[in-house]
């Protein structure tokens, strides 16, 4: 079994009596896609600052492909890209000369230099735009270059704190679909994100934080799964049926709750027990011949994060 590209254990940072990040511990193999989940305050972009060397600690540890990145921060910043939440636009500088300049900082020379700029400014989609100033770009445009800005050097770790906040249906969409570029090249993603429906179809697992701590780790099913104590089901009557149905779900000890909706459909829940008690009572409700249709009702992330908290209380 291969290690893990990042490693987190018992991270710590505090700023006075505010625990910002409190003892987390999670790991991130190669080539994965995480999405980082949390309320304002929550700790996602202190964590993402103490990944990204730009912090330190209070205690903890954190292994970069087997390496302190306390203690060899520049040799893990190199293999990193960060793309902050936002940053204001430098006037009087055009999207070449900004890109350049960083492609500069990582000291890039001559030909290489010019080709790492071509590079990124093409793979985001704005080679076109080279000349144009960067306070004039459109929102869409201005996320696309802090991304052109994250990719060079061409990191194998993507740290991105809020990259689709404030941008429309059109560019989100764009968006999503460059990150899907990048999943596609084997990078491994930490992205964290207010529009948790964006993330569960861009991320293979969830990291829930809140209060500076983690509390649910998974991919989007296990974690909606995790916060379900009951099992909502719709359930299509056989012609005629709907009366008769009702009546069973009423007498079974399996079923709760059951109505009649305005579509002729009817709701009930089913609670959630171990040794596949659901799977049997979907079974036995199915054998009296009384449905046509069984559909699972799932609640979706916004929901379980709702949820999430709401336990916490």
């Amino acid at each position: 079994m291969s290690e893990p590209l990042l490693k987190v254990t018992d991270l710590v940072r505090h700023f006075g009596a505010v625990k910002a990040v409190d003892g987390i511990s999670f790991e991130l193999k190669a080539g994965q896609s995480v999405g980082l989940i949390g309320a304002n305050g929550a700790g996602k972009t202190t964590t993402m600052r103490l990944l990204t060397t730009l912090d330190l600690p209070d205690s903890g540890e954190i292994i970069f492909a087997g390496m302190d990145a306390m203690a060899w921060p520049e040799k893990v910043r190199s293999r990193i890209g960060w793309m902050p939440d936002g940053f204001d636009p430098v006037s009087h500088t055009s999207v070449w000369e900004y890109i350049d300049f960083f492609a500069r900082a990582y000291g890039l020379t001559g030909h290489k230099r010019v080709a790492e700029v071509e590079r990124v400014l093409a793979f985001c989609g704005i080679a076109n735009l080279s000349e144009r100033l960067i306070n004039k770009l459109s929102k869409g445009q201005t996320q696309r270059l802090s991304l052109a800005r994250t990719l060079i050097g061409d990191p194998e770790f993507l740290v991105m704190d809020e990259p689709a906040a404030g941008l429309d249906p059109q560019a989100r969409l764009e968006f999503k679909q460059l990150v899907r570029s990048l999943q596609e090249k084997g990078k491994t993603l930490l992205i964290s994100s207010h529009i948790l429906s964006e993330l569960s179809e861009m991320c293979d697992s969830m990291i829930f934080m809140d209060d500076g701590r983690i509390l649910r780790v998974g991919t989007s099913e296990e974690i909606i799964g995790m916060s379900e104590e009951k099992l909502i089901y719709q359930i299509r009557p056989a012609d005629d049926c709907a009366d008769v149905l009702l009546a069973w779900l009423a007498e079974s000890s399996a079923w709760h709750g059951a109505t009649l909706l305005p579509d002729g459909t009817v709701r009930a829940e089913c609670r959630a027990h171990e040794n596949g008690a659901p799977a049997l009572a979907v079974r036995a409700l199915c054998n009296e011949n009384l449905v046509l249709e069984v559909t699972r009702c799932r609640r979706n992330l916004e929901q379980t994060f709702v949820n999430i908290l709401q336990e916490k209380q």
